[in-house]
């Protein structure tokens, strides 16, 4: 941890995951869309526009996490979306234990961030650097990530070597990175089918309560030296709404409605049951974290809008 200017705080950046960067440029985008306020885009921070700062974002993804070979970002190896990885106790921090990988959630939020970025600038020559980014980065993803013949997408594409030797690992299915793809869409209609059909398979498979399950089966125990990472604890197969949530809305910007009312009961009636926005489940549905998680309650408020705009426009 570190201090910050405030009696009282500390902070601390996590370096193995690769997202902060994009989930940045994702909020700003959010806040124009939801406000119509573009004049945030030209407020000056040290001499550089709101937009301009964003746009750094992005180089610094290109200069520091960008690989070349592969077309594709890369961060410390973790489960699907989370930030931790294997060989450190604390396990947040990329240093000589950390693994580079490429998975399919960094590259998913890349996407989306992209496209979003393109949005937000009026510089055309910027447009046109970016909006390139994203052609490349959207066909890599499926020529790299995507398996075909398993009809999901691999955990990671090793960069030296890999993490866990001896396990199967394209066996383990990712919840949470594969609802990202469907939202920076990535799959057909047909391949969000039978990701759907798979994560019910593994709910049931496991007696999980929601598709907020992170992943299936699970990693072996042992696998982390961060004992929270135990099979079906946190984000090793735990039960997370702040990723499950987010199918929902995915299966919504599909027009899969029945399959997204049928999917949003679990998370809905856990938060009346427990009276709190809970960070994670284990699979017998006892939560755990904070229970005023503003991931949680951001994410389910979207898919619950997402359903009641679709039942106003029916109604219409």
């Amino acid at each position: 941890y570190a201090r910050y200017d405030m009696p009282g705080f500390v902070f601390h950046k996590n370096t193995v995951e690769t997202d902060q960067e994009t989930s940045l440029i994702q909020a700003v985008y959010r806040y124009v869309q939801e406000t119509g306020d573009r004049s945030i885009l030209e407020e000056t921070i040290r001499g550089k526009t709101v937009v301009e700062r964003l746009e750094f974002a992005l180089d610094y993804l290109m200069k520091h996490k960008f690989n070349e070979k592969n077309g594709l970002l890369w961060g410390g190896t973790t489960t699907d979306w989370g930030d931790v990885q294997p060989y450190h106790k604390w396990g947040v921090k990329y240093d000589e234990y950390g693994i580079p990988a490429i998975d399919i959630y960094d590259n998913a939020m890349f996407l989306i961030a992209l496209d979003n970025f393109c949005t937000l600038t009026s510089d055309k020559e910027s447009w046109a650097k970016w909006r390139a980014v994203y052609g490349s980065v959207k066909t890599n993803i499926r020529k790299h990530l995507w398996d075909e013949k398993n009809k999901k997408f691999i955990p990671h594409l090793y960069i030296q070597h890999e993490a866990f030797p001896g396990l199967n690992e394209n066996e383990i299915f990712y919840h949470g990175g594969t609802a990202v793809a469907i939202q920076a869409g990535l799959l057909s209609k047909e391949e969000i089918r039978l990701s759907l059909k798979k994560m019910r398979q593994n709910v049931k498979a496991c007696g999980a309560q929601s598709i907020g399950l992170t992943l299936y089966p699970p990693y072996p125990a042992g696998s982390f030296a961060n004992k929270g990472m135990d099979p079906y604890s946190y984000q090793n197969a735990g039960d997370w709404t702040w990723f499950g949530a987010r199918m929902i809305t995915a299966l919504m910007q599909n027009g899969m409605v029945e399959e997204a009312y049928q999917e949003i009961q679990p998370f809905v009636n856990r938060v009346v049951k427990n009276d709190g926005f809970f960070e994670w489940y284990t699979i017998q549905g006892e939560p755990h974290g904070s229970g005023v998680f503003r991931g949680s309650a951001g994410v389910l408020m979207e898919a619950i809008d997402a359903l009641r705009t679709w039942a106003k426009e029916y109604r219409e």
